[in-house]
């Protein structure tokens, strides 16, 4: 995935839908997929109504060991706002490589699934999870786990797998095959251009009937002739996706 993507979990907490718990843990430090997104969730909870999340993350931040943060700051993805913000500290970026993948702050505890567990005993085992547990593990765990995960009631959680750096393109068109997740989770992927230059992941959305019809009108275009006659005839996709379908697929054979 590309990293320079904005992350579903970011927008969700500049949205504001996140609770003062998570936002507090958040604050301290506790989760973040990348390097990337906790920085720039220290710097959105900075300005937070509640004064102990401000406090925290004032903190959290604060106690960022300097020489990795420099090297973060060379990376091309880092944002201008996140850059000016250190400048303004007098930390600025260092020629020095920075790991993907790594957080600057790794407040969390080790996630790795059970060897040999099946997919009955993974559901289970998540089903007794926390909320920041099940972040934790959508963020930095198996992609079975990812599977499950992204069907969680808990936009929070859906949103964490969508911010996963070990999330992969394959997956990604998975979901958007997948009746049983959310609209809001189509709806991100249906607005990441990185995602949707995917075929299958364009296909997969127009052909699933809980994604929004705006966005599956939008990506009709993309669709090639054969999969827009089988989405004419498709009962399960709503019907305005299945008219435009006809029309298109009339208008093709004249």
């Amino acid at each position: 995935m590309d990293p320079a993507v904005r992350s579903p979990l970011i927008d969700f907490f500049r949205r504001g839908d996140v609770a003062r718990d998570v936002r507090l843990l958040a604050a301290k430090g506790a989760f973040a997929p990348s390097a990337l997104d906790q920085l720039s969730l220290l710097l959105i909870l900075l300005d937070d109504t509640d004064p102990e999340v401000a406090r925290e993350a004032a903190t959290t931040i604060d106690r960022i060991p300097q020489p990795p943060l420099e090297a973060f700051l060379g990376r091309p993805d880092v944002t201008t706002e996140i850059r000016d913000f250190f400048a303004g500290r007098g930390v600025l970026a260092a020629g020095v490589p920075f790991a993907d993948g790594i957080a600057l702050l790794d407040e969390t505890e080790d996630i790795t699934a059970p060897e040999g567990e099946d997919e009955k005993t993974t559901a289970q085992r998540i089903g007794m999870m926390s909320v920041m547990e099940k972040v934790k593990v959508a963020t930095r765990g198996t992609r079975e786990e990812r599977s499950i995960l992204v069907r969680d009631p808990n936009r929070l959680v859906a949103a964490a797998v969508l911010s996963s750096p070990k999330l992969t393109d394959q997956e990604v068109e998975g979901f958007a095959k997948m009746a049983n997740v959310s609209e809001e989770v189509l709806r991100v992927i249906g607005h990441n251009r990185q995602w949707t230059k995917n075929y299958g992941v364009v296909a997969g959305l127009v052909r699933n009937p809980k994604t929004p019809v705006a966005i599956s009108m939008n990506l009709m275009q993309r669709v090639n002739d054969k999969d827009v006659r089988l989405i004419a005839l498709d009962r399960n996709v709503p019907e305005p996706v299945r008219i435009a379908a006809r029309k298109r697929a009339s208008a093709s054979r004249l």
